[in-house]
């Protein structure tokens, strides 16, 4: 019996934490998953960062990206900062302990491909081998 209510009482905690019925849905919808943690903090591109102990070594700490990235979500659209903390390389998040910034280092950019402004590299040498192109047959 107190293993029922434990169950109602987190299946409570979820829906909350998703903003309802209706949330928890979409939110099903979006990410095949429904969580509940505490915020831990959100990053300059609108990723919000939860932690909840409850669940197991591995799977507690989370990412939720912002309705702007739709359904194309990628793991690249997090910055290094909190790439430490998500992969346990540090319990600090850097919200408590920001990341030294250094001038040789670059902002943040996705990785880009796969989409419209990928980098495609291409070549000013002639090709080595010439490809075959069979002779029209004339009927």
């Amino acid at each position: 019996m107190a293993s029922i209510i434990k169950v109602i009482g987190n299946v409570r905690r979820i829906i909350s934490h998703n903003n309802g019925m209706i949330g928890s849905f979409l939110k099903m919808f979006r990410h095949d998953d429904l969580k509940w943690g505490t915020l831990v903090g959100e990053d300059k591109y609108g990723n919000k960062y939860y932690e909840n102990n409850y669940y197991f070594f591995g799977k507690n700490r989370w990412v939720s990206y912002p309705q702007s990235s739709g359904f194309d979500f990628d793991a690249s659209e997090i910055p290094p900062e909190w790439h430490r903390w998500m992969h346990y390389m540090t319990d600090d998040p850097p919200t408590k302990v920001p990341l030294p910034q250094r001038k040789w280092m670059a902002d943040h950019t996705m990785n880009l491909t796969g989409t419209s402004r990928e980098y495609v590299p291409y070549s000013t040498t002639r090709p080595k081998i010439q490809s075959w192109v069979p002779q029209k047959s004339s009927d």
